[in-house]
């Protein structure tokens, strides 16, 4: 086995997931994250963890979907109770289809999302991480040699996160302490209300609210966003390619919306529910070790000299206590590049022009 393989299985369950002896861990496995899971299992047998392995794959969730009627019960109960009675919950990522469920149908996959909210709920109440085992797959859809994806994916994943932690508080402070972010570049010109809401330093650990590997970015919970913004990072959404993606906002929801290609993808996510018009997270990407483009949203969004927002749900540890953030069955998130003619301000402050922060060498304010 390929030491890095066992070097991401030990930062995954002790500097992401912090697994103890006796915890109850779910372990979701793709297809061709078999490598992956073998030792991640090493690693949670040693620390004396209890492991559930489950198998997760595409293409079995487009035969389910598929040949459903539709009517799906509404939170199963084996598969609640697993959940609500698990500490963790790990999902390594690896199929062999990236576009596995592209002909699923939207209204089934809306169905089916609706049938499975207190699921959902269950699973973000386990210190749970997602993360994905390079594989042949995801380095064809990055255009990418096997060998060369692997490296890039282990660069971005095997970093000093308490480094990086120290560098992205400072990101996290200025948002904490800001009332409005606006967004301006080539398309774009956006403004989002982020008073009283908290940043989430997201260094691939749960200890930070974080939980995704790789991670490195920050992210809070806008309200009020008014204006347009363009998302000009090629995606693929559902299994289908998106491109140049605008957004028209009007008193916190989209009004209009439009695509070079694939907005009939985007027009089915905005129908999911009304909380899936408005934006429930402001990310901005500050992991260095990312220095391309991959066409997988867990590497993309972050990438230093990007910005992204999520339509749909947002995340609880951004908002105050008792307060109720936007409520959706989607988190989609959407890409902008900012290296280039871009500035980013918080309440009128540029802290990021063309991608370099105020606090990086080279900032020019």
């Amino acid at each position: 086995m390929d030491e890095r393989v066992r070097e991401h299985a030990a930062v995954l369950v002790d500097w992401s997931a912090r697994v103890e002896a006796g915890d109850d861990v779910v372990l979701s496995v793709g297809p061709d994250a078999h490598e992956l899971a073998v030792a991640v299992a090493e690693e949670l047998g040693t620390r004396g963890a209890n492991l559930l392995a489950t198998y997760s794959s595409g293409e079995i969730t487009r035969a389910y979907l598929r040949a459903h009627d539709g009517d799906f019960d509404a939170n199963p109960t084996h598969e609640l109770a697993l959940l609500e009675h698990a500490d963790v919950y790990l999902s390594l990522g690896g199929g062999r289809n990236t576009s596995a469920t592209a002909d699923v149908p939207g209204e089934q996959r809306r169905a089916y999302n609706d049938a499975r909210r207190e699921i959902r709920e269950a699973r973000l109440g386990t210190r749970w991480v997602s993360t994905v085992h390079p594989t042949r797959s995801l380095a064809q859809q990055a255009d990418m040699a096997y060998e060369e994806y692997r490296g890039f994916a282990y660069d971005a994943i095997l970093r000093d996160w308490e480094s990086l932690a120290e560098e992205m508080a400072q990101l996290k402070t200025l948002l904490d302490d800001g009332s409005e972010v606006r967004l301006v570049s080539a398309g774009t010109d956006l403004t989002m209300d982020i008073d009283g809401r908290t940043a989430v330093n997201s260094a691939a650990s749960v200890a930070y609210d974080s939980h995704n590997l790789p991670s490195g970015e920050v992210f809070t919970a806008p309200v009020a966003t008014e204006g347009t913004v363009t998302f000009d990072v090629p995606m693929t959404l559902r299994g289908e390619s998106v491109r140049n993606v605008r957004l028209e906002f009007a008193e916190g929801e989209v009004v209009d919306y439009d695509a070079d290609q694939g907005a009939a993808v985007i027009g089915d996510i905005l129908e999911t529910d009304d909380g899936a018009r408005r934006f429930g997270e402001l990310g901005i990407g500050m992991n260095r070790g990312i220095d391309r483009y991959t066409d997988n949203i867990l590497f993309d969004e972050k990438m230093g000299d990007t910005v992204h927002l999520a339509l749909g749900r947002a995340y609880d540890a951004c908002l105050p206590e008792g307060e109720s953030g936007n409520e959706s069955a989607i988190h989609v998130d959407l890409i902008t590049d900012v290296s280039e003619e871009s500035r980013l301000e918080i309440d009128g402050t540029v802290v990021q022009r063309n991608g370099t922060f105020r606090f990086e060498s080279g900032f020019d304010g």
